[in-house]
């Protein structure tokens, strides 16, 4: 049985870290994709509502609905990348070598 400060985390293993965040920025080339159209879906929306769409408000819609998406979907991918990595456990304490 080793000892807790012999264990090293899986993130400070150059390549694992570095698989681990090629996958997430490969996601998150996707997640851009996926935030230019919902930026494109709203502001087809507000087209088609009839309102007065001035340029204010198109640079708001880009900004608020471009950024909300992009920020959930890389807090999302940080969740995914620290479990799937094993860095939860790591940082838990707790590891599959007991």
């Amino acid at each position: 049985m080793e000892a807790m400060s012999d264990h090293k985390p899986v993130l400070s293993d150059p390549a694992r870290a570095a698989i681990a965040w090629k996958r997430y920025w490969r996601l998150m080339r996707w997640m851009i994709l996926a935030a230019i159209a919902a930026v494109a879906g709203a502001l087809y929306y507000l087209h088609v509502d009839g309102g007065l769409v001035t340029v204010h408000m198109i640079i708001a819609t880009v900004a608020g609905v471009g950024f909300s998406v992009l920020l959930g979907a890389a807090l999302m991918l940080l969740v995914f990348m620290s479990s799937g990595s094993g860095h939860d456990e790591d940082a838990g304490g707790k590891s599959d070598r007991q």
